[in-house]
């Protein structure tokens, strides 16, 4: 079987094992859902993850020593995961392929031909390793497999479920996935003008290959000096390395077009230099690799100086249960997505300013959107999470239940009453939709019985018994009287029990017969109208910050009861004192 054939065979697995696993990590209890499928196994097998995470807390995830095979086969073999297995790599071959479909071979070689924009992928491979030595892990923006698992995750996904709903019960929506999914487009749409663009000029991890091939043992070159210079192999060379000329090694994508399409048969993989000369990798300048490095080395420090991860940290910031403190979640965190499509509540959504530029796409919570708040059995984000960013936990762990009792629940944050907006507080309107629904036992939303006269509720008796009477001079009153929250009180007497209301119809009112009168009020006597209210108040020491009051509140826009990071039980800077 010629090689391009097991190249293609080898790209159309791997991508779609990619959309398979992005597909199965969806919680539910079909055997397509997050049932055990390893759905970070494409992400573990990155180097530059393992790398980066290395530098930025001088630990390495045993999941991730699934990379040390990558960078072995690299160092044997040259680029073969950006020819044979990267699922981007694949999908902007195939675009560069449809924008060079109607090209003359001379126009191929032209658009095939070395630029020295290529070395830009080093110096961000630079500057992203600086970073993280740092502390600040952004290669997720631009490593191909977290970037492509972010783009299908948040954006096709979504897209492609909104109808039939086969991955989701509900639509699911994401912040600002229309900026991902762009990002996303712009790549693969470069390639109808430069093939591979992103792989040629952008790609952090085809850097850290490229700097790996170079020692390889096996590699492709021309068999021989003489050469026809038909530049044939130029023509369909996906990396652009020269191979008619000087071949650049560590450029090379292993695509094999040229084995196949040299017609002398003069282009050979094997462990001989090639005849016409080898360089390992672009020129790069001492100044680019310095400039490279001092950028990264000084962006960290300079995006914390706003003091975000500190004293000026974003209360309205809530990470999923179980991320780490801010400054070892930044460290961790690569942006993959793989929390937010999980989450079966769809609260979990891609940060964009609330968390700074350093935490941009990172994963923050948003009670508004999705179909409940964090389900206090819920703890899926962190068995997917590919670094540990959010660390699995149990559901015990979670509750605080069994072993882990004395340290008690997992604390996303607090609620708090906003007495302005919540409808016993500022509106008299009976509602007590966050304390039926919080989740906790004993509740953490509790209530103080109150009884308000409502507004233009005074009238005048003309008839009366002991369970009705016809009023006069009431004012317009918009609410259900006769709901079961509005009671009757004779003026003047604030130590007579009330009557709650059962009828009211036009200018008769009806009432419950017990407690009754002792005697029926006068006619002309002046009664007012009140309204139970059951205001709510938080206990902070109880709650767990779920969010449950804050997706449910009836208040439309901004909700009365919300939830913030303060007394989050993931930092000591995040307890709330009082």
């Amino acid at each position: 079987m010629p090689i391009v054939t097991v190249r293609r065979i080898s790209q159309v697995f791997f991508l779609i094992l990619f959309f398979w696993l992005c597909l199965v990590a969806s919680v539910g209890d079909r055997w397509w859902q997050l049932r055990g499928w390893p759905v970070n196994w494409l992400l573990d097998l990155d180097p530059l993850t393992a790398l980066a995470t290395m530098l930025s807390t001088g630990t390495l995830y045993a999941p991730l020593l699934w990379s040390l095979a990558a960078l072995v086969l690299t160092a044997a073999l040259g680029r073969f995961f950006c020819g044979f297995a990267c699922p981007l790599g694949a999908l902007n071959q195939f675009f560069g392929w449809l924008g060079q479909y109607s090209s003359k071979p001379l126009g191929r070689v032209r658009a095939n031909r070395p630029r020295p924009a290529r070395v830009i992928k080093y110096y961000l491979l630079l500057f992203l390793l600086a970073c993280a030595l740092t502390g600040t892990l952004a290669t997720g923006l631009l490593d191909p497999l977290p970037l492509l698992h972010r783009s299908i995750n948040l954006t096709l996904a979504p897209i492609l479920d909104s109808g039939s709903l086969i991955l989701s019960f509900k639509p699911r929506h994401y912040g600002s996935a229309w900026l991902i999914g762009a990002v996303l487009l712009a790549i693969l749409g470069l390639n109808l003008v430069i093939p591979r663009f992103f792989c040629r000029f952008a790609c952090p991890l085809g850097a850290l290959f490229g700097l790996l091939s170079r020692f390889a043992p096996w590699r492709i070159g021309k068999a021989a000096d003489h050469c026809g210079e038909c530049t044939v192999c130029e023509a369909y060379c996906e990396g652009a390395c020269s191979p008619s000329g000087t071949v650049v090694t560590g450029e090379c994508l292993m695509c094999c077009n040229c084995l196949e399409r040299c017609p002398h048969g003069r282009i050979r993989f094997d462990a001989k230099p090639s005849a016409g000369g080898e360089a390992p990798l672009p020129d790069l300048s001492r100044r680019g690799v310095v400039m490279g490095a001092a950028a990264g080395l000084f962006t960290g420090p300079a995006l914390r100086l706003g003091g975000l991860t500190g004293p000026n940290n974003n209360p309205n910031l809530i990470r999923p249960p179980g991320a780490l403190d801010e400054e070892r979640f930044l460290a961790r965190c690569i942006r993959c997505g793989q929390c937010m499509r999980a989450c079966p509540s769809n609260i979990i959504q891609p940060a964009l300013a609330e968390a700074g530029l350093e935490g941009l796409w990172t994963p923050a919570i948003n009670y508004r959107l999705g179909d409940s708040g964090c389900q206090v059995n819920c703890i899926a984000c962190g068995q997917v999470c590919p670094t540990a960013a959010i660390r699995p936990l149990t559901v015990d762990e979670k509750r605080g239940r069994a072993d882990f009792a004395a340290a008690g629940p997992i604390r996303l944050g607090s609620a708090l009453v906003d007495r302005s907006r919540c409808l016993p507080w500022v509106l008299d309107r009976p509602c007590i939709v966050c304390q039926e629904l919080c989740p906790v036992s004993p509740k953490a939303i509790f209530t103080r019985t109150v009884f308000e006269a409502i507004r233009d509720g005074r009238a005048k008796i003309m008839t009366a018994s002991q369970d009705s009477l016809e009023v006069a001079g009431l004012g317009p009153v918009n609410a259900p009287l006769a709901g079961g929250d509005y009671y009757l009180r004779r003026s003047g007497r604030q130590q007579e029990a009330l009557r709650r209301i059962s009828v009211f119809e036009g200018n008769r009112i009806g009432l419950v017969k017990a407690p009754g009168w002792s005697a029926p009020p006068e006619p002309g006597e002046a009664v007012d109208i009140v309204v139970r209210l059951q205001r709510p108040y938080v206990d902070a020491s109880r709650c767990i910050g779920c969010g449950m009051c804050e997706h449910e509140c009836p208040v439309a826009g901004l909700r009365a009861i919300r939830v913030n990071s303060e007394n989050e039980s993931r930092s000591r800077r995040g307890r709330l004192i009082i």
